[in-house]
């Protein structure tokens, strides 16, 4: 059995988890949201097995959504891109600060942010130096 591998990606141009669940519902309206993008993951059995895509908002990430498949998608320039598959189910997570990357990136199990309970639907991210004290010791 493969083990379980998540994605993390900055979720551009928007700057709470409102806006995502916004956009997505104007752009695929009950159907499985997705994200494009050009690379295809090599762990892609990893993250089938239960993995989920990680969204940071403003340096901190604040929810996920489990993934759900990956499929080729041809643009209009004639190349193969990855479209990961996403549960329209967005989970809030405990907010875990985040310097800004390009692209996504695999994110091992263990350092995923907590579920939040689902009765709060918002947790602010720590001030950028408590949350790295924290982090150093453990902690998080």
């Amino acid at each position: 059995m493969a083990d379980i591998v998540h994605l993390i990606k900055l979720c551009v141009g928007a700057e709470k988890v409102e806006d995502l669940l916004e956009w997505q519902a104007q752009r695929y309206g009950n159907g499985p949201a997705m994200h494009v993008t050009r690379m295809w993951p090599k762990r892609g059995d990893e993250i089938l097995n239960g993995g989920s895509l990680y969204w940071v908002f403003k340096g901190a990430v604040l929810a996920r959504q489990r993934v759900i498949g990956l499929e080729e998608r041809i643009g209009e320039d004639g190349i193969s891109r990855c479209a990961i598959i996403l549960d329209r189910e967005v989970v809030r997570t405990e907010a875990m600060v985040r310097r800004p990357f390009q692209g996504w990136r695999y994110l091992a199990i263990g350092d995923a942010p907590r579920d939040l309970p689902k009765t709060r639907t918002r947790e602010e991210a720590l001030p950028r130096e408590l949350s790295v004290a924290l982090s150093e010791i453990g902690l998080r």
